[in-house]
């Protein structure tokens, strides 16, 4: 033990640990505070969050009003404090995932360095950050880079307890941070698939018996402590209020999306091979191409070293998992990827250079920057594909031409100057590159097209400082961004019980107004007398006033208002 703690005293771990740090700080923290929340999920998430500190009503989230109870709170928490702590909801939506991507990594580098050395440390964090899925959830506020983060943590206490223990202390806060990610996002409990492989190499070879004692029963009891920190109060509360829209969100939130939605999901519907084929050949890139480059002695270190296997044995586990369901999304398999670049790194420790794997690495890299110049220059020359692709977001092509000549430029010119160095180090000088410019030029550049801000700014004004807005068939950004209060009909009503409800609405005041998307079929008003207020998220919305209401509408089922006051007020800040 005392050998061990010297070795992580060392220069070499000390030195290193600080440049992993920092350079991944640096990377996660990239364009934080330059953009607003874009979909898909965050302006969801981010309202919820809001609404959270504007109401001080925690326990149950909302958006416009109205309960969200697709996914347990946690994630909104994290949001909802930082920009309670910050007072920049701008500033504050990206910060919670940054620091989970950046806890991660670090996670990853320690166990590198524990299990074998601090080179497979050092190589398991730089190949993550190399792999796009990492950064893409990373520097987003969609929930699923904080769950892996969680998944990693619960991976990091397992590990730490049957590979260099015994660790009780390891052992359960692994199951404390399962708990926490099942009121994250519910598969938080997927590091208890290691135990599986873990028991079996007990069992067959001997392996890691001395932490397997009495004490692990215990492991459960930690994790659902940690649930009921949030279970327990939300169903008391259900329980004793009699709220018919609080029985709702708990049994919405309990049964619906979890074990229904994975047994029977009603979106995302995908084939059983959609994870294998569809998504790691190129999101998890580029472990596909280490696998077949250096098959060889990835298998050899398999068989030699249990420790890897296991590792492997979870990501393949992890995958089948979330190839069972029919709903399948990309992010669904990003848990499983920190403890995929371990093994890897693990595996190829002083492997030899493969040469036709570097030559394929920098062909796909040249490849895809002449791809990055020719679509530059097709926009700088308004090619009619180009200009078809993007008359959704912009009229405009110069600065995307501008922006994507200097991405083509700056790519080729890095790729030119370190011809010489190793395929991934290449890979990670033009992923430092790329990343830099996107957070920096490319927000700016993407941020009216990816949010509403115009289309409720120019509604606000015609309008007037005494009109009133009701939103039909929306999605959470019109109110994120809206500078005055917002009327909605149940974002979770059918179009047509929107639309009476609205009618009603209208009906029983002055100065309300309609904001709908232009391809609505309405029967309880006349389209025709909409007035244009612009293209956001590529719908024409027009204002429908007064004169545009029909003398007849039926009634709704259910009579549902919710009214939000000056949600984007957070904008000013």
């Amino acid at each position: 033990m005392t050998l061990l703690k010297s070795y992580f005293e060392s220069d070499d771990y000390r030195r290193t640990f600080w440049a992993i740090f920092i350079i991944t700080l640096i990377m996660m923290l990239l364009g934080v505070g330059l953009r607003s929340p874009w979909p898909a999920d965050e302006p969801r998430f981010v309202e919820v969050a809001r609404e959270m500190v504007a109401s001080g009503q925690w326990l149950f989230p909302s958006r416009g009003g109205e309960f969200y109870p697709d996914k347990p709170p946690v994630f909104m928490w994290a949001i909802a404090l930082c920009y309670q702590l910050i007072g920049n909801l701008q500033l504050a939506f990206l910060i919670p995932n940054a620091l989970c991507g950046l806890l991660t990594t670090m996670l990853v580098f320690d166990l590198g360095a524990r299990l074998w050395n601090v080179r497979t440390g050092r190589n398991a964090a730089l190949l993550l950050m190399l792999v796009p899925q990492f950064l893409i959830q990373s520097k987003n506020a969609q929930i699923d880079a904080m769950v892996m983060c969680w998944i990693t943590v619960g991976c990091y206490g397992l590990i730490r307890h049957f590979f260099t223990g015994p660790s009780w202390r390891w052992y359960f806060i692994a199951w404390a941070f399962m708990g926490l990610g099942v009121i994250t996002k519910g598969v938080g409990f997927l590091p208890l698939l290691m135990l599986l492989p873990l028991a079996i190499y007990a069992w067959r070879k001997g392996l890691y018996r001395d932490s397997w004692r009495w004490k692990a029963a215990l492991g459960p009891v930690v994790m659902l402590a940690v649930i009921a920190c949030w279970l327990v109060p939300m169903v008391v509360t259900v329980m004793t209020s009699g709220d018919a829209q609080h029985l709702a969100y708990m049994n919405n939130i309990l049964f619906k999306q979890t074990g229904h939605r994975y047994v029977a999901a009603w979106h995302h519907i995908k084939p059983w091979y959609f994870f294998i084929f569809s998504v790691i050949p190129w999101l998890w890139l580029p472990l596909p191409l280490l696998a077949i480059a250096y098959w060889k002695k990835l298998v050899a270190s398999v068989k030699a070293d249990p420790r890897i296997a296991i590792l492997l044995i979870w990501v393949a586990l992890v995958v089948l998992f979330f190839s069972i369901s029919p709903g399948k999304r990309n992010v669904y398999i990003l848990p499983a990827l920190p403890m995929a670049c371990l093994a890897f790194a693990a595996a190829l420790q002083q492997v030899k250079e493969c040469r036709w794997f570097e030559r394929l690495l920098q062909g796909l890299m040249w490849l895809l920057g002449i791809v990055i110049l020719v679509l530059a220059i097709g926009a700088m020359c308004e090619h009619p594909a180009i200009v078809k692709k993007l008359a959704d977001y912009t009229d405009d092509l110069t600065h995307v031409g501008y922006f994507t000549l200097t991405m083509a430029i700056g790519w080729l010119v890095l790729l030119l100057v370190s011809r010489k160095q190793p395929a991934l180090l290449q890979a990670g000088v033009i992923t430092i590159f790329g990343w830099a410019l996107y957070t920096t030029w490319g927000y700016a550049l993407l941020e009216h097209m990816r949010t509403p801000k115009d289309v409720m700014q120019h509604t606000a004004e015609v309008i007037g400082d005494d009109g009133q807005l009701g939103l039909i068939d929306f999605k959470e950004q019109f109110i994120l961004f809206s500078p005055i209060d917002i009327t909605h009909f149940s974002y979770l009503a059918p179009v047509e019980q929107q639309e009476r409800n609205a009618w009603r609405w209208q009906q029983q005041g002055s100065s309300r107004y309609l904001l709908v998307p232009s391809t609505e079929e309405l029967h309880c008003f006349d389209m025709s007398k909409g007035r244009d207020m612009g293209e956001a998220h590529r719908e024409n919305w027009i204002l429908l006033g007064e004169d545009a209401r029909l003398a007849d509408c039926p009634a709704p089922e259910h009579t549902t208002v919710f009214f939000t006051p000056k949600p984007g007020a957070w904008m000013k800040q």
